[in-house]
């Protein structure tokens, strides 16, 4: 229990892609989904290019889309201790919590932080 673990550059390249998946669906949220006029926008009948995924956004929240996924992908990191499973959980559970899926995203959340530290603390045979 006395191992000294180190990230290296694939944890810092995963922890990016978090970090981007997670930025990304809170800006498109605050840019997209927030702002009261842009429900008027979409109803217009050349809606612009925004309004589709604006939609599957909030149909996925509705649904609790982002939730599910990252609850998924946190099983799929704690139980095989895979890095880039954990670094999906990470950044689909924060777009999960800003898209009010906060329960099951989460729970995703955590296990995909326990199971990044875990690869590194020797709980899995492989660092995959």
């Amino acid at each position: 229990m006395s191992k000294t673990t180190r990230f290296d550059g694939t944890d810092g390249l995963l922890l990016i892609l978090a970090i981007a998946i997670g930025g990304s669906a809170a800006l498109f949220r605050q840019m997209a989904i927030v702002p009261r006029a842009t429900v008027g926008i979409c109803a217009a009948s050349p809606a612009p290019g925004f309004c589709g995924p604006r939609e599957l956004v909030l149909k996925l929240q509705y649904f609790h889309g982002f939730g599910w996924v990252a609850l998924g992908l946190g099983l799929l990191a704690f139980s095989l201790g895979n890095r880039l499973a954990a670094a999906l959980a990470i950044g689909i559970g924060v777009a999960a919590v800003v898209n009010y899926n906060a329960a099951y995203g989460i729970i995703g959340l955590a296990l995909a932080v326990f199971a990044w530290i875990g690869v590194h603390t020797g709980r899995y045979q492989s660092s995959s």
